[in-house]
């Protein structure tokens, strides 16, 4: 290869945000995060109608599920694939049109009471095809067939938004459909899967440099491709039963398996450094989703399925693809790999959000003020990752040419 990724951005003299895939996503993401709650809780509360033909609650999800996510998956993979392929990435104006592509997405949803509802699943689905083309052309093309698995759940993550659209424009309350269910399960897998092999890569490297003798199982042993089979296995069950007994049997023992997995990766030595423990914490919540979700099923009294779907929602993705956009944003853009005061600060608003919609399903009569609480700590850990990591997403990179 004659040019290298490096020269490719630094050859981009356009606005900076342009120049490397994680940065338009990263950023649009936290943005769009902050927004879609600032505009929630006072829906919520009934102050505030928007011209969505969504109702309220499907909005709310699929703004989180499949607006954010879907854009915080794009940064990802945007960026991780060339790595993997050693191909070169998208840059400059064709990485700008897909943002556009992105943003007219949440546009068409928000405004969604005033287009035919195809106009507005074509206009959104637009983006998650788009990226599914993309990363399967470079997965193809650099013959890297082992990540035909992300392909493959990317796929399935858009085949539940396009589910999500068609139930919502039945009016068959989309929030509560297979769409969602299908969308959520595949986002599960895939932090899973590549929590899987980054939690447990990222941690050696930190522990190995601080000479401990303690390190963490390698990734993908027989246990972990045991304990990913059970979970898809009971994914599929809750996709296709949500209250079957079976489903919750499959959901707990999934989490059980999972809890022993992640205490394979010896994060109890990583709380020195808040940058690697989050990655853990992140991923603590796939096995305590499945656990809530399995005690709902099977003896609803505790928080409520919504608030278990939470456990997942909120706290598997909002916390693992906030430590994922914090550690690849001072990665890529050369700075020191370790959490200062405002990335700790975020990492802790966001936790409390999700204790705060936890506690909500706990004590029903104190709901509303418990939702507040969660709304203003999700917007505190977004807001702050746009203003702290705002600065290194939207200047220019170092070594540019100019």
């Amino acid at each position: 290869m004659s040019t290298t990724s490096a020269q490719q951005m630094r050859d981009w003299r356009g606005p900076a945000i342009l120049a490397y895939g994680f940065r338009p996503f990263f950023f649009g993401a936290a943005l769009w995060a902050m927004t879609a709650m600032a505009l929630w809780v006072p829906m919520l509360s009934g102050h505030f109608v928007m011209p969505t033909a969504f109702d309220p609650v499907s909005w709310h999800a699929h703004a989180f599920l499949f607006g954010y996510l879907g854009a915080v998956i794009a940064g990802f993979l945007l960026t991780a694939v060339p790595n993997w392929t050693g191909r070169l990435p998208i840059v400059g104006w064709r990485l700008g049109a897909l943002a556009v592509v992105w943003l007219a997405g949440r546009l068409a949803v928000l405004v969604s009471m005033h287009l035919p509802p195809v106009a507005v699943a074509l206009t959104d689905l637009a983006f998650p095809v788009a990226i599914c083309a993309v990363i399967a052309r470079e997965i193809v093309a650099g013959r890297n067939w082992r990540n035909l698995v992300v392909l493959g759940m990317l796929a399935v993550f858009t085949l539940g938004n396009g589910l999500f659209h068609r139930e919502a424009a039945l009016g068959g309350g989309a929030s509560q459909g297979h769409g969602l269910r299908i969308g959520l399960a595949a986002a599960t897998m895939m932090i899973a899967v590549i929590g899987g092999r980054i939690v447990p890569s990222f941690t050696r490297n930190w522990l190995v440099k601080r000479g401990s003798a303690v390190l963490p199982a390698p990734p993908m042993q027989r246990f972990d491709r045991m304990a990913l089979g059970v979970l898809l296995a009971a994914l599929l069950g809750w996709v296709a039963a949500p209250l079957h007994p079976l489903t919750g049997v499959m959901l707990g023992l999934a989490g059980v398996m999972h809890a022993w997995r992640l205490s394979r990766w010896a994060g109890h030595r990583t709380l020195a450094e808040p940058l690697v423990a989050v990655l853990h914490a992140g991923y603590a919540f796939v096995p305590l989703g499945a656990v809530a979700l399995a005690a709902e099923i099977l003896s609803p009294v505790l928080v409520g399925m919504a608030g278990a779907q939470h456990l997942w929602m909120a706290g598997a993705i909002g916390l693992m693809s906030l430590a994922v956009m914090t550690r690849a944003t001072l990665g890529h853009t050369g700075q020191g790999l370790t959490a200062g005061p405002g990335t700790v600060a975020i990492y802790a608003a966001l936790v409390v959000a999700v204790l705060a919609r936890v506690a909500a399903g706990l004590w029903p009569a104190l709901a509303g003020p418990l939702y507040v609480v969660g709304g203003s700590g999700w917007i505190a850990a977004f807001g702050g990752f746009a203003l702290v990591y705002g600065r290194l997403l939207l200047r220019v990179p170092a070594g540019r040419r100019t």
